[in-house]
């Protein structure tokens, strides 16, 4: 095996973070990136039910019916608008309610008496995020809500039961904590896979690869350069997100170890620039490796358990994820981040990484190794 001479990958290392300054789309698109993307990914579009509009049709106006019309509050609902029966469909038809909640006459009556009145929600089902998430909601408010009167009512006595639900890690629900560390998790990935495949295709498209088989370097050192490179770049990029947007813009709490997600991050970066190189060699120009990454990144981010988790995939989809790095490295960086695990939680995780990465570094050096010797 020819030896690996570190000098060699520290300067071919630093002619490539040259490259990528003299690049301005590519700095453009980190820094975009690690900021603005990150941003908007935890607040322009969040699943959870925030500032929804609902309006009512009181047609009971008894103390109950206002009862209902008060607990729908900000920041999950907007303040309800009361309207009448025949101004649901042309609100509905322009958007203007996400939800109509219309009360029955003597509705306040017919639950004191025992009986079970129906109530009547129209939603608007093309916000789909909302429909979903707002209808359970808004059953739980009213259910909640009508428990809660009939029992100062009747003077009933004290549920057997008395559920008390304790949020851990996340206790108001607040959707920018987890979608903005979600957004650096994934980001990570897609850069690193980005940033070195693009910079093998560079070379060969502008012939600086033919330089390089004239010097005395191996396909090894040329490689673990721009691993180490485009690395480092995505690293220090993800961890000045980390401190900047996610913990000073944005004021999400951080419960682990910042210097462990930086090690089990540096580890993936390994795995995922390996890919990247592995797929360049694969594609004969940009817009085909673009048309690869699109195959590769979209089952890498979305079937890693940070959108969906794997407990809710079938088991082929689990046993196929298990052979990508970003699945062991979203529930490292996860247990780290948001629960606050130590080493000896997430040392099988990153032992996985680390595997993984060894054989895609492999993999990627034997493709690299012939697609020089067609060059040569």
């Amino acid at each position: 095996m020819p030896r690996l001479h570190l000098a060699h990958i520290y300067r071919l290392g630093i002619k490539e973070l040259w490259s990528l300054w003299r690049d301005p789309m590519m700095l453009v698109l980190i820094v975009y990136t690690f900021s603005l993307s990150i941003y908007a990914g935890a607040t322009a579009m969040p699943e959870s039910l925030r500032h929804a509009a609902i309006a009512i049709v009181d047609e009971d106006a008894s103390p109950l019916s206002a009862r209902l019309a008060e607990s729908f509050y900000p920041p999950r609902f907007r303040s309800p608008e009361l309207i009448s029966a025949r101004e649901i469909d042309p609100r509905m038809d322009r958007g203007d309610d996400t939800f109509v909640l219309v009360i029955p006459p003597g509705f306040q009556r017919d639950v004191l008496a025992g009986r079970q009145p129906r109530l009547q929600l129209n939603v608007d089902a093309t916000r789909m995020s909302q429909a979903f998430t707002g209808g359970g909601y808004v059953q739980q408010i009213i259910a909640a809500e009508v428990n809660r009167f009939v029992l100062r009512h009747s003077g009933g006595a004290t549920p057997p039961v008395d559920l008390a639900v304790r949020m851990r890690f996340n206790p108001n629900l607040e959707h920018p904590w987890f979608g903005s560390l979600m957004e650096i998790i994934n980001n990570v990935t897609m850069l690193s896979i980005i940033l070195t495949g693009a910079a093998l295709i560079r070379e060969r498209e502008h012939g600086t690869v033919e330089h390089l088989l004239v010097m005395p370097v191996t396909p090894g050192e040329i490689m673990l350069a721009k691993v180490w490179s485009m690395g480092l770049v995505v690293l220090v990029a993800a961890m000045a997100s980390l401190s900047f947007i996610v913990q000073g813009a944005l004021g999400v709490p951080v419960q682990g170890s910042v210097a462990l997600f930086a090690l089990a991050a540096a580890l993936h970066l390994f795995a995922t620039t390996s890919l990247g190189i592995f797929l360049a060699t694969l594609a004969r120009s940009m817009p085909q490796f673009g048309m690869l990454l699109v195959l590769v990144l979209l089952p890498l981010q979305m079937l890693s358990g940070g959108v969906t988790p794997l407990e809710s995939m079938p088991a082929l989809v689990r046993w196929v994820m298990g052979a990508a790095p970003t699945t062991h490295f979203v529930a490292a960086a996860q247990a780290i981040l948001y629960r606050g695990a130590g080493l000896a939680v997430v040392w099988p995780q990153l032992l996985a990484v680390g595997a993984i990465g060894s054989l895609l570094f492999i993999a990627a050096l034997s493709r690299f190794r012939k697609t020089i010797g067609l060059m040569a």
